[in-house]
């Protein structure tokens, strides 16, 4: 099976959220998901609200990331996670 890039959008409730303690338990929820993280960016959103943006490679044959959505929703500080892409890795 293939390798699927998965992009992972995760809202904050506020600004007031650390986002480096965020983005360290969602990675940690991601490996014990079978993923591995290669990117994360911050971005702004409005009015001081950032949002982490987490890519990761997993087994296409993982199949759906509802699990692990569920699992980074349930997180403290954390309004929403959408999955914002999915490709296949070539090579």
């Amino acid at each position: 099976m293939a390798k699927v890039v998965v992009t992972l959008d995760i809202m904050p409730d506020s600004p007031d959220v650390n986002l480096e303690e965020l983005q360290k338990l969602a990675e940690k929820k991601i490996v014990a998901f079978g993923g591995g993280v290669g990117k994360v960016l911050v971005e702004p959103v409005a009015f001081g609200l950032n949002k982490l943006k987490l890519f990761f490679v997993m087994d296409e044959a993982k199949g759906s990331t509802e699990s692990l959505e569920n699992d980074l929703s349930a997180l403290t500080g954390v309004s929403s996670v959408v999955v914002s892409d999915v490709r296949r890795a070539i090579g």
